[in-house]
């Protein structure tokens, strides 16, 4: 901390350079904000969210981490006229006044000594863990002729060293989608509330109704976040650490666990019902009378060690919140209902001698007006990068074929999940066109439909994926898609690694008519 800092209060919603270990472990100075101060012992803590950073790396830090002579601090309301030209005020900006000296009087040094890396405009580096980033924007295709216009299909000679398909366009233009993820919380559910499906589509990031009045939780379970009741105690991580069987977890963002468990170092949970408990001895007593060893629901999948199981909201409703309650430990962009009702879970488990363990899951609502078939989907921190969240993914797509539909994930996805779900759909996309033979001589053919019918990936997720890879191309009056060798051949190198696969012999599913509400 600079000289001078005593006599500097550093308050909530001050900007300043806080110093942290970047991926390579050097030290840095990337700009964060203060968004809560507290006194441990005598000595001042303060909650800093880097700017531009995920929420996830948000700390607690001492004094000696902050530079104290770049401090901005809030911007303070200013008084406006009106148009009656009387005086009005005027919300704060976010903008931020640098304080030009540490104390009156003071004169700041022309320059001042670099410590470590500055920076006043970090960029985000996304962490290598599977579950995702932002993607660049989809290349621009001109506009697809309908399916009346579609000439047949027919496809171009190689041109040097690509495989070139014809793609007969019968669909509509793309539309780009929302990916950015945004916090949610915890609503109670409300008795004798009459659950109504909503229709229309997502509408950005939010489920407020026109007038500002939060409307009622769909029955159909839209899980898009709703950033109009953010307030400082959701944008801070309240639990400590988690212990889960074997695992000790670091919690990513706010969860709305009781209270009274927040200030607990350690928070202890059930690996098999999820249950929370204060204290180790409390875990201990719990797992003499715990007679659960895997989730509660019905198995539908097994191969190897490798097993799902699908829990209904509404029959196993305390294993389905305390699931939620764990999940949103480590997603910030969904939000929670203690009325799991319009919910499907499916977890998947490791199996050893002591159990069935808990290595992630997704959920899905059981009526869909939008065609989704994932609405929270996570694997978690100890599992990442293993191949478990691709798995997931899979698994969800199985169940659209045998359920007949084309489904795709509710929007936004977070930065993990995008990355993941571009990844799966590139891989499985590119596996079909590769295995394509020619017919008769020609070049090989297929439309986007067809594409679609055979994974259940959404059309519009088929054409935002293709465009992703640069593989569609205007040719003569005809769209056609073209592989080249670094496509083909990165394809292959993912494709090696990637061991752990979805095997439709081992899937047990019998999809029901949600409809009829006999069903629930």
């Amino acid at each position: 901390m600079a000289d001078g800092s005593s006599s500097v209060e550093i308050t909530e919603g001050c900007r300043l350079p806080v110093l942290r270990k970047n991926q390579e472990h050097e030290d840095e100075w990337p700009l964060a904000e203060i968004l809560s101060v507290k006194e441990v012992s005598g000595r001042k803590h303060y909650y800093v969210h880097y700017i531009d950073f995920n929420k996830r790396l948000d700390e607690w830090v001492m004094a000696d981490r902050l530079d104290i002579k770049k401090l901005q601090f809030p911007k303070k309301e200013a008084k406006t006229p009106t148009k009656n030209g009387v005086a009005g005020s005027r919300p704060s900006s976010p903008e931020r006044e640098v304080r030009k000296s540490v104390e009156p009087n003071q004169q700041q040094p022309a320059s001042t000594p670099a410590r470590g890396k500055t920076l006043p405009t970090p960029k985000r580096k996304v962490e290598a863990v599977p579950l995702a980033t932002q993607v660049p924007p989809a290349i621009p295709v001109p506009s697809l002729p309908s399916p009346a216009e579609a000439p047949p299909a027919a496809v171009f000679p190689a041109v040097r060293e690509t495989n070139t398909f014809k793609a007969r366009e019968d669909h509509e233009p793309l539309t780009s989608h929302t990916t950015n993820g945004t916090a949610r919380r915890l609503v109670p559910s409300q008795p004798g509330r009459k659950r109504k499906a909503n229709g229309g589509p997502a509408e950005e990031d939010s489920q407020d109704s026109s007038d500002g009045i939060p409307s009622a939780p769909r029955m159909t379970g839209s899980l898009v976040s709703d950033r109009s009741h953010d307030d400082i105690v959701t944008r801070m991580k309240n639990i400590e650490s988690i212990e889960l069987g074997r695992h000790r977890l670091k919690p990513w963002y706010f969860s709305p666990y009781p209270q009274e468990l927040t200030s607990l170092p350690i928070l202890y949970l059930c690996e098999f019902c999820l249950k929370f408990l204060k204290s180790l001895k409390c875990l201990q007593r719990h797992l003499t009378k715990c007679n659960l060893r895997h989730p509660p629901g019905n198995e539908i999948y097994r191969k190897g060690t490798i097993s799902f199981f699908e829990i209904d909201g509404r029959k196993n409703k305390n294993y389905s919140q305390n699931l939620c309650l764990l999940a949103k430990c480590f997603l910030d962009h969904k939000t929670l209902y203690y009325d799991t009702d319009p919910f499907l879970f499916y977890v998947m488990t490791d199996y050893d001698l002591k159990g069935f363990h808990i290595v992630g899951y997704f959920s899905k609502e059981k009526e869909s007006t939008e065609d989704y078939n994932v609405a929270c989907i996570l694997t978690l921190p100890p599992y990442q990068r293993r191949g478990y969240g691709k798995l997931l993914i899979e698994f969800s797509y199985e169940l659209s074929k045998v359920e007949g539909k084309t489904g795709t994930p509710e929007k936004p996805l977070s930065d993990l999940g995008l990355l993941s779900y571009r990844s799966y759909w590139s891989q499985t996309i590119l596996e079909i066109l590769m295995d394509l033979k020619p017919d008769n001589g020609e070049q090989p053919q297929i439309t986007i439909n067809e594409i679609s019918e055979i994974t259940s990936v959404k059309k519009e997720d088929v054409i935002s994926t293709l465009q992703y890879l640069n593989l569609i191309n205007y040719y003569k009056g005809q769209y056609i898609l073209t592989l080249s060798e670094d496509i083909v051949e990165g394809h292959e190198r993912a494709m090696h690694k990637r061991h752990l696969r979805i095997d439709p012999k081992c899937l047990h599913f019998t999809p029901k008519d949600w409809s009829k509400r006999g069903k629930w």
